[in-house]
């Protein structure tokens, strides 16, 4: 099974999607933001990072950004319930970004670890 960092503000989203993940074999840790999942990415190394979009500090565009330049192999699946407003959805920007996934807030167990396998297959079908 992968390590995954999973990056949300948001302590239940991230304490139920840890669960949900673990729940199915995978070792996950968790961050706050952006820079605190970067921190981590660098010191631990992980196959794949579940990152809100939008969040204080640091925010998933930007920590999509970074971890395409500066750890290249590692998937990023972007998910977002959109803007404090609720009509901003930048999960088509993720994607364009280089986001393999993207979810939308809130999604079902299920959904989510669709995204994780589907995701971590990609890895499978790329050659070394």
């Amino acid at each position: 099974m992968a390590r995954i960092i999973v990056i949300d503000d948001n302590d239940a989203a991230r304490g139920t999607m840890r669960r949900v993940l673990e729940k199915a074999g995978h070792e996950v840790l968790e961050a706050t933001d952006g820079e605190a999942g970067l921190k981590l990415l660098a010191e631990i190394g992980v196959t794949l990072v579940i990152t809100d979009i939008f969040m204080p500090g640091q925010d998933g565009i930007v920590t999509l950004r970074r971890i395409k330049k500066e750890f290249p192999g590692v998937r990023v699946i972007a998910v977002s319930g959109g803007d404090a407003t609720g009509r901003i959805d930048l999960r088509k920007d993720a994607e364009l970004l280089g986001a393999a996934r993207t979810l939308r807030k809130p999604f079902s167990p299920g959904e989510l670890r669709r995204a994780v396998e589907e995701t971590l297959a990609l890895d499978e079908e790329t050659p070394p």
